[in-house]
């Protein structure tokens, strides 16, 4: 099933300038693989080589952190709005 994935400015350039792209998948995992598949330039910028979730980006379903639901394997539905957002540090 497609779902819509939210690009921050910085990943927009990987997608041809797009801000949102529609990819298939049933999990988090499945999506954000399908993502990168589609789109080979957000290697290491989403996902870590092992396959988890890079610590400083940030995933949200429907404004829910997926860190705090089920992580790479919290479940899509059709109509759900992921987006991705580049964790911000300081100091």
């Amino acid at each position: 099933m497609p779902v819509d994935v939210r690009l921050p400015t910085v990943l927009r350039s990987q997608a041809g300038g797009s801000s949102t792209v529609s990819v298939d998948g049933s999990t988090i995992g499945e999506v954000l693989r399908a993502l990168i598949s589609a789109h080979p330039g957000m290697t290491g910028q989403v996902l870590n080589p092992d396959g988890s979730l890079h610590r400083f980006v940030n995933v949200y379903v429907n404004d829910d952190d997926v860190r705090y639901l089920s992580a790479l394997d919290t479940p899509v539905k059709d109509g759900d709005e992921v987006s991705i957002l580049p964790a911000v540090a300081g100091g």
